[in-house]
């Protein structure tokens, strides 16, 4: 790929993610203001498909509030890149202070999940245009997602419905409040980690707690697995392959001098690897059998598999920082932490090659946010550095591909 060839084609995208930038700003307060949780992405999907048709574009419902929108040239046999976006928000209350914050009570984009939304509108308003140029070397679909929150997700729906039929690689942005607005974040392979689901039901006869030995004193027993089961989790594993267990709801007892007959305790079991995610879960409840069986106290565990690692192709990371050196800035390039959050994004990537980038969203000096809190803020510059990066992704994907086809 020759990117000094390509040059006048990055300027021509500057120059239309300009001439929108203020809408893109609007836009994307207007749907912080507006949030919707999984499935329910109703007025999200409209806003969105009201403005790809006044753009001259055909968006389609896929799964109730999926959007899809086809743009640029694919002639037969060929194919296209998708960009995809994620849309529902988190039921937390929103905290951010701004003029723009959530009118839902309870329901926030505390996950920036509006601004990705709108970096994928924007970047299909400006290769609509370029396609209307006849500046678009190839077809792009856009992917308008709803429920990332959610497991079973919806990249699943849509993947099912066909939204990857005739896609060659895809594309997307994350939000994140711990890189400076005109920094991208990138990294080859494994970007976030696998995420399951664990419940873990423990039960026995009860008793009062003046006869813990007439009993299997199940509390004692649920201690063990919360303390036990994630350290010897460590000793199972490679310690690269990044395996966390940790718990985040307990249920037990009534009565303070009444040992209960049952208990719950439920968590998320996370690995940057892809074989680890497969083996994890049988590990837990092997070793849950081994902790409380001599106890007197039986133990079940039940794993949903949530979503498998993103893994960037080194193909579409390369694509993604060309594109953020010629559209955001020479110095914009930075490596990406992994992270142990999950993203059902990766289920794209296992069915056609792609990438995620991070995308900085804090004001220089500011105050470092954390997702999925109420109070996330995000530099209005980063909506249409987003736009700009995803649109400027798609040409180069799309030029890549023809040198390669």
């Amino acid at each position: 790929m020759d990117a000094t060839a390509q040059v006048p084609g990055a300027q021509r995208v500057l120059a239309l993610v300009a001439e929108l930038g203020d809408e893109l700003v609007a836009l994307r307060r207007d749907l912080h203001a507006h949030p919707e949780l999984a499935r329910t992405e109703h007025r999200t999907s409209a806003v969105v498909a009201d403005r790809l048709r006044a753009a001259g574009l055909e968006p389609r419902t896929l799964t109730g509030t999926g959007l899809v929108a086809d743009t640029g040239p694919s002639p037969d046999g060929a194919r296209r890149v998708a960009l995809r976006a994620d849309m529902d928000a988190l039921a937390v209350p929103d905290t951010c202070g701004a003029p723009f914050a959530s009118t839902v009570p309870g329901v926030a984009h505390a996950c920036g999940h509006d601004v990705h939304t709108v970096a994928v509108l924007g970047a299909g308003l400006v290769l609509a245009r370029l396609a209307d140029e006849g500046h678009l070397p190839g077809g792009v679909r856009l992917v308008f997602q709803p429920a990332e929150e959610v497991q079973p997700g919806g990249s699943l729906d849509l993947m099912a419905a066909g939204v990857l039929d005739g896609v060659s690689s895809v594309y997307t942005v994350h939000c994140d409040p711990k890189l400076d607005v005109g920094q991208v974040g990138t990294r080859i392979g494994t970007i976030t980690s696998a995420s399951n689901e664990v419940h873990v039901t423990l039960t026995g006869p009860g008793g009062h707690t003046s006869r813990p030995y007439l009993t299997g004193d199940l509390l004692y027993a649920l201690g063990q697995v919360m303390t036990t089961v994630p350290a010897v989790l460590g000793r199972r594993f490679d310690p690269r392959w990044g395996v966390n267990l940790t718990w985040g709801t307990v249920h037990s007892g009534q009565a303070v001098n009444a040992i209960p007959s049952s208990a719950t305790l439920a968590g998320t079991l996370r690995s940057l690897d892809a074989r680890a995610w497969e083996q994890a879960g049988d590990e837990v409840g092997s070793i849950v059998d081994a902790l409380v069986g001599p106890l007197g106290v039986h133990g079940e565990v039940r794993v949903v598999k949530g979503v498998p690692p993103v893994v960037n192709d080194a193909t579409g990371t390369a694509v993604l920082e060309q594109a953020a050196y010629d559209v955001v800035g020479p110095d914009s390039v930075v490596l990406a932490e992994q992270s142990l959050g999950g993203e059902d994004f990766a289920w794209y990537l296992t069915s056609v090659p792609g990438a995620m980038a991070r995308l900085g969203t804090r004001t220089p000096g500011a105050h470092t946010y954390d997702l999925h809190q109420g109070d996330l803020v995000v530099d209005d510059r980063a909506v249409t550095h987003g736009a700009a990066l995803l649109a400027r992704t798609a040409v180069l994907a799309l030029l890549d591909q023809s040198t390669t086809a």
